[in-house]
């Protein structure tokens, strides 16, 4: 069964792809490698021992995503990653994240409706709450005022879905991620954010790795205990995984609405600097940080209520917070170890 996977030399992209190899589905993939690179595929290879058909293209380039879908037939159903998706910058540069994610989006659901292809999975984000009135936050928390352009976008991509794909008859479900963590245990395939780094777990891998001369906390007078911002982390590999359930769902008629929405987290809240100290324990390295000003876009706190995706999916999160810092550990030393054999 063919899989068409947008942004799947991404992150999270890379490890579904991963695990819907490992259950012997076709995967294609389409990325633009904005912020990835193509031997990302050569890893995923190296995993599985497939190597997934790539198609690079920007999905918001409406004929070349028309000709890939009139060229490709028989593909069962989409998981859609494809989308810029850094806070900070979407606050400094608001036209290039409406411009990308929802045009990107609209090509792809028109043209899947035009060849039949009624099955899509959204990586959507818990941005879409907002800072939410109670935590943990559930599914069905009202969307409040995006704290960035970015989960604008999200809000945004959802009601698009929910309507348009009424119309066309798709049966679609949105994945509200909360923070996605940590790296494939082969550490082959992880985080690898191209430039400075805009996410916390790679600020800190790259500053105990040298690359960076320390971390940047973004703030210190938040409401929460230690006064730095809470987020719900969750291992990647758990997350693949959810794709793959949510997929299953929609090709086993077990939908029970045109657009259902799941939160994935853990149910856990951790502080920036909780996340820090977790990361020295368990990789034995002191770590610099600077606290510095709030950043615009943060939301102060936020964890997941999970009940709806464990007991409507049966999919639970199974990795804790040792398990994820140590891995993107060992995914950081293992680029290290790959770009000192280039060079030597």
């Amino acid at each position: 069964m063919k899989v068409l996977v947008t942004g799947g030399t991404g992150y999270i992209g890379s490890h579904t792809v991963v695990e819907l190899q490992k259950k012997g589905y076709e995967v294609v993939i389409i990325d633009n490698l904005s912020n990835s690179t193509k031997d990302v595929i050569y890893s995923i290879e190296k995993i599985t021992g497939v190597l997934p058909e790539f198609h690079q293209f920007d999905l918001c380039d409406e004929k070349l995503t028309k000709d890939f879908f009139l060229k490709n037939k028989g593909i069962a159903g989409v998981i859609h990653f494809a989308a810029f998706k850094a806070v900070g910058e979407s606050v400094e540069q608001p036209s290039k994240y409406y411009k990308n994610n929802l045009g990107s989006l609209i090509n792809l659901m028109s043209y899947m409706n035009e060849t039949q292809v009624k099955n899509l999975v959204f990586s959507s984000s818990c941005t879409v709450y907002g800072q939410p009135d109670v935590l943990p936050v559930n599914e069905n928390a009202p969307f409040k005022k995006a704290f960035s352009p970015y989960g604008h976008t999200k809000q945004i991509c959802e009601e698009i879905i929910e309507q348009t794909g009424k119309i066309f008859g798709f049966k679609t479900i949105a994945l509200r991620y909360f923070n996605p963590i940590g790296a494939h245990e082969s550490a082959l395939i992880g985080e690898f954010p191209i430039g400075i780094p805009n996410n916390l777990i790679p600020f800190i891998t790259q500053t105990a790795i040298g690359k960076r001369d320390y971390i940047r906390v973004f703030g210190k007078d938040y409401d929460t205990p230690d006064g730095t911002c809470i987020r719900d982390y969750i291992h990647v590999v758990d997350l693949a995984l959810a794709h793959i359930i949510a997929f299953e769902r929609m090709l086993n008629n077990k939908t029970k609405s045109s657009c259902e929405v799941f939160n994935l987290g853990t149910g856990n809240g951790f502080s920036v600097l909780e996340v820090i100290n977790t990361f020295e324990k368990v990789s034995g390295i002191k770590l610099n940080y600077k606290i510095v000003d709030r950043r615009a876009g943060d939301i102060e706190k936020v964890w997941a209520n999970t009940q709806f995706a464990n007991e409507e999916l049966g999919w639970n999160a199974k990795r804790g917070l040792d398990v994820m810092m140590l891995s993107a550990w060992k995914w950081e030393m293992a680029l290290k170890e790959k770009v000192r054999k280039l060079f030597n």
